[in-house]
């Protein structure tokens, strides 16, 4: 049973809100939760080293199975012992299933109830993955905690379409918990249901059947409007088991980790850390800002005063837009560091607002400032 090697414990719940504070016991270490889980898409978090991320406190990852399945391949890092051996990071991993990917690849897939078809966008060649080919990927790439395969519907779309998704969804969630029999790997079903709160129930009461060590819940940051995506996780997360970690799939700005966790969310993930950094964004207190606007100039002060990052010990706003303005690689590189060692330090501080009961005292000091552009 998977309980040999995973446990959760809520340490403290706020009284005010559905935010709550939790330790979740993996095969390689213990996460402290609320948690914002950088993504090393293709094994590796884009600018950044494994050192960079320890460096930045990161307690687990995010792989891609689609993208590692795609390159370098499972029998390769099979080979090499798994993800962890693979790319020298030994604290835990989590694989998303590829369902996401997929669903990117509109005009170069086919979904049937057995499985999707799709073709590799950068060479052409053809593949077929079923529930059944998903965990036998994931269970080759060895992470700790890996996703069901599920169809996510793209926004807007109609009830009939979301509910024909959600419900070859749940189908597959059977399939894909008959195929998994590696018990050190934890199995997170995903809620589904689009925008349409019914579904979203169904979806939910089809996922809590399974006593599975933790749920997630996908299907938003697919292009809808920010209000609906603040409903839909308002509506959904309080009503997942309360005893079990609840993962909020692609989602990582400052103001989404902050409503997230009001709502009862423990993991986060997000690629805009990084990728926001190559394109010159970074996170503050005070909203997020862009160093190639000319008010950075000659500005001598780190990126964010309250940070204790590399590249706010070491440089100023000056230095990084010089960079930037030259196409200095080294700009994206200091940008990377400090996004995602912004969000793991102020996921952290947000947790132990939890711990010492002072949440919607933080939340309010920081819901509007984080709204700034």
């Amino acid at each position: 049973m998977y309980k040999e090697y995973f446990d959760f414990k809520v340490l403290k719940a706020d009284t005010n809100s559905n935010a709550r504070a939790g330790e979740f016991y993996t095969p390689h270490g213990v996460i402290k939760t609320p948690v914002f889980m950088p993504v090393g898409t293709n094994s590796a978090v884009k600018m950044l080293t494994c050192q960079n991320l320890l460096d930045a406190n990161a307690q687990i990852i995010l792989n891609n199975s689609y993208h590692m399945y795609l390159r370098a391949g499972c029998d390769l890092i099979k080979k090499a012992g798994g993800l962890h051996s693979f790319q020298n990071w030994h604290k835990p991993i989590l694989t998303d299933s590829g369902g996401f990917q997929v669903f990117s690849l509109s005009n170069l897939r086919k979904i049937t109830e057995e499985g999707v078809q799709f073709q590799d966008p950068k060479n052409g060649s053809y593949h077929f993955i079923t529930p059944e080919k998903s965990m036998q990927i994931q269970n080759d790439l060895g992470a700790d905690i890996i996703m069901a395969f599920d169809e996510c519907a793209p926004y807007p779309c109609d009830k009939l379409h979301a509910k024909e998704a959600l419900e070859k969804t749940t189908r597959w969630l059977e399939r894909c918990f008959n195929a998994h029999k590696n018990q050190s790997q934890a199995l997170f079903p995903i809620v589904q249901g689009a925008f349409f709160e019914d579904l979203r129930l169904q979806a939910i009461k089809e996922v809590s059947k399974f006593d599975a060590a933790g749920y997630a819940i996908g299907g938003v940051s697919v292009g809808e409007p920010v209000d609906i995506k603040n409903k839909i996780v308002e509506y959904t997360a309080p009503k997942l088991p309360f005893n079990k970690p609840r993962y909020l799939m692609g989602v990582g700005t400052p103001i989404d980790i902050l409503n997230g966790i009001k709502n009862g969310i423990d993991m986060f993930d997000c690629v805009l850390p990084t990728r926001n950094a190559r394109h010159g964004a970074f996170f503050t207190y005070e909203g997020n800002k862009i160093i190639k606007n000319k008010e950075f100039e000659c500005d001598f002060t780190p990126l964010d005063k309250n940070c204790d990052c590399f590249a706010c010990k070491n440089h100023t706003k000056a230095y990084i837009r010089h960079l930037f303005k030259v196409q200095e690689a080294t700009a994206a590189i200091l940008l990377s560091i400090h996004n995602i060692h912004f969000l793991i330090n102020f996921t952290n501080q947000i947790r132990e607002s939890i711990l010492n009961n002072s949440f919607i005292e933080l939340y309010k000091e920081y819901s509007n400032k984080l709204l700034k552009n």
